[in-house]
């Protein structure tokens, strides 16, 4: 078992005991009682009020927003049970009390995000991105105060966003005189401006956080009670491409701050990639590298994170499209194993209630019925998914370096150099993933905590995209390759940011870029592509910036030499597997992606019986076959505890109340009202009577029962009750 593994099972321990305790099935079918008050592992956030339509039954509720109606939204969630928790964004005034005066008597027109052409950063309805200035960070504390005395158990500081645009408001001079001690520059003059602009864009809201948390703890404490603090944020993938600039990395130290949301999902993954020439969707691949990115972030800290995905997304697409790209950011949200917590859905009432097109139509039409109870079977299976010391399959151990300062140089562009996609980060993961390597990402921001470089045998590394924020830094890393490390250096060093008045140019340090103070650490002057040995490591520098690997067709070839060659030669790590696909097992449940564009077009194929779980008809499989571009879920029959006594495998809801007799099975299953259960339970016979009935006590209409007597399980269908249907089946 890897080190972060052995950290992460200890941190969650205490977690784990509580849903052993409601538990038949130890860490596969956790089953809580009807209480969920205190539990923690699943959440949804909502803005609407309760309603039986969307009641998904996790185990938290995260109320959204401040409004008149807050302390009735917060009731409506409790009295169903929830462990109520509160959400706002940090960065923008959510309710428009401060920017319309009903706050402190003042309009505070100076705070919003400008750009350079005089424009306000719009949020929406009427609400700017946020300066947070001492004023507005008073409003939040506000908001906090009322959540807090409101008895929340959380509290979600969502999206500290600072648009890499803007940067011209008088507030923001303000500030950068106030943190530089001169006087402001437009970021659009010079590479250095920017680059400062940035740095103060990711202060200011590192340090926002910082006193918000800080006054949520002591004034719960005050109170008799101690709130924890959440940041959902977006990857650090995806805010460099979007061209926004976040805390990120930093705030997994922050005192007061519990742990993050990692906030990936159609909308963020499917921001097209370069790969092999061609510039085009990669779902799957991006949500993996998303969720990678915010794990390495918070691993080496101990801090929780939850995982996020969407059944749909902000922009407006068909059912189909929601429907095929959920399967792909699901399915990689599940590839990391050390994690068990997950935010399994943002607003649930636009999803049950909304109305969106289909594919070869015009017209808008609620989710359909299928798609609802596949839904539901999914998210129900986050309540009972594991941690596992098992890895996705493929060849472990490489690494790709990665920094907040990716962030820094994305806007504007200076001296005609572009970054077209983020390609320079690409080029350096794409064409591993695509041959089937389990690359991860190593934020340069956690080297000082141990373990962070635990299990890297190849780092991977590029200076054409982000600057080190210190020579520490530097030492970390020659320090690492000295005892061993394959460290790979791209890049041609003549980006304009290479330049920058920062500490490799400063303070007697004359480095014309910052690689060089890295290589003279080691002794080193590398002219070429051959391998250079520093202690019992090597490092290899070739010239060329990574997003040549893959805005040219072909373009990775001597990258994928050179990783194979140092995992293979100097790291002795094994031969590197080249495959098309990923597989994992995590408990009973088997996750899969086969890729496009790979080694292969072959379909991958896998064992039965399987019960699969993307199919609401929770058919049993003898063998299930992933095609490249699909994933699997699916439920092994083999690996099941529930061999000898009688267990609800999966379902479109969640079972509470269960009870076992030497001829007899029944349980309480809840889920939004209106939906289609589908449910395959394990029995050690046949059964001879299926009694389904509602709230009221009546037999359910409509209820379907089949017997599968090879694998001993009965698909069970019904329409599902928020209230509860109870259960009962004899054999």
């Amino acid at each position: 078992m890897n080190p972060q593994m052995k950290r992460l099972i200890a941190s969650r321990l205490s977690t784990l005991l509580v849903l052993l305790v409601f538990s038949r099935e130890a860490g596969a079918q956790g089953k809580p009682a009807d209480t969920a008050s205190t539990h923690d592992k699943t959440s949804f956030q909502i803005a609407a009020p309760w309603k039986a339509a969307y009641d998904v039954r996790s185990d938290i509720a995260i109320v959204y927003g401040m409004n008149g109606s807050f302390p009735e939204r917060v009731k409506s969630y409790r009295d169903r049970g929830y462990n109520v928790q509160f959400m706002t964004g940090i960065a923008w005034g959510e309710y428009q009390d401060y920017f319309a005066g009903r706050f402190d008597g003042k309009t505070h027109p100076e705070d919003g995000q400008v750009r350079q052409n005089g424009d306000t950063v719009w949020h929406g309805k009427g609400v700017p991105y946020v300066v947070p200035s001492p004023s507005y960070l008073a409003y939040m504390k506000s908001l906090v105060k009322r959540a807090i005395d409101g008895g929340v158990t959380a509290i979600y500081l969502e999206e500290p966003e600072f648009w890499a645009k803007s940067g011209y408001s008088d507030s923001f001079k303000k500030e950068w005189q106030h943190f530089y001690g001169f006087p402001w520059m437009a970021q659009h003059e010079s590479p250095e401006a920017t680059y400062l602009s940035s740095k103060l864009k990711y202060h200011l809201y590192f340090n926002a956080l910082k006193e918000v948390f800080s006054y949520a703890k002591t004034y719960s404490e005050g109170r008799g009670a101690r709130v924890k603090c959440y940041v959902p944020t977006h990857s650090l993938l995806n805010y460099s491409a979007w061209e926004i600039v976040s805390p990120e990395a930093s705030l997994a130290a922050l005192p007061g701050m519990d742990g993050y949301i990692a906030q990936v999902w159609t909308g963020t993954s499917r921001e097209p990639t370069y790969f092999d020439g061609v510039e085009k969707e990669r779902v799957f691949e991006n949500a993996f590298l998303e969720y990678g990115s915010m794990l390495s972030m918070t691993a080496p800290t101990g801090r929780r994170i939850y995982f996020l995905t969407d059944p749909i997304e902000d922009y407006p697409r068909t059912w189909d499209d929601y429907r095929r790209n959920y399967e792909a950011t699901f399915t990689a949200e599940l590839m990391y194993p050390t994690v068990d917590h997950f935010e399994v859905m943002p607003w649930p009432n636009r999803i049950y209630q909304g109305k969106f097109k289909v594919e070869n139509s015009d017209s808008l039409q609620p989710i359909a019925p299928d798609f609802a109870t596949q839904m539901q079977v999914m998210v129900n299976s986050l309540n009972n998914m594991p941690l596992s010391g098992n890895r996705v399959n493929g060849s472990p151990g490489i690494g790709v370096l990665v920094s907040n300062s990716m962030m820094f140089q994305r806007f504007p562009t200076h001296k005609g150099y572009e970054d077209p996609q983020l390609s320079d980060f690409y080029g350096m993961v794409l064409p591993l993933l695509k041959t089937g390597v389990p690359v991860e990402t190593v934020h340069m921001e956690n080297l000082s905590f141990p373990g962070t470089l635990q299990g890297i045998r190849v780092l991977v590394m590029s200076y054409s995209n982000m600057k080190p924020p210190s020579a520490e830094v530097h030492r970390r890393l020659a320090d690492w390759v000295k005892k061993g490390g394959m460290l790979i250096y791209y890049g041609r060093d003549q980006d304009p940011f290479q330049g920058v008045r920062e500490w490799w140019n400063t303070n007697g340090n004359h480095y014309r870029a910052p690689s060089e103070h890295l290589f003279r650490l080691m002794g080193l002057h590398p002219d070429g592509s051959e391998f250079y040995s520093f202690g019992k490591g090597k490092l290899v520098v070739v010239r060329k910036d990574p997003k040549e690997l893959v805005m040219e067709r072909g373009g990775a070839g001597r990258f994928l030499e050179l990783v194979k060659a140092a995992y293979t030669r100097f790291a002795k790590s094994g031969r590197l597997q080249a495959k098309n696909y990923f597989y994992l097992e995590r408990g009973p449940y088997t996750i899969a992606s086969v890729m496009d564009e790979s080694v292969s077009s072959e379909p991958l194929s896998i064992a039965g019986p399987v019960i699969d779980l993307f199919d609401p008809l929770l058919p049993v499989l003898p063998a299930k076959q992933v095609r490249p571009g699909e994933q699997a879920f699916l439920y092994a029959l083999s690996r099941s505890a529930a061999k000898d006594h009688p267990s609800v495998l999966c379902a479109a809801s969640r079972v509470y109340e269960e009870v076992s007799t030497g001829h007899s099975y029944s349980f309480l299953t809840k889920s939004p009202s209106g939906t289609q259960n589908s449910m395959r339970i394990a029995l050690p016979a046949a059964p001879l009577v299926t009694k389904v009935t509602g709230p009221d006590g009546r037999d359910l209409e409509g209820v379907s029962v089949s017997w599968d007597a090879d694998t001993k399980t009965v698909l069970l269908r019904f329409q599902n009750d928020c209230d509860g249907v109870r259960v009962r089946i004899e054999w």
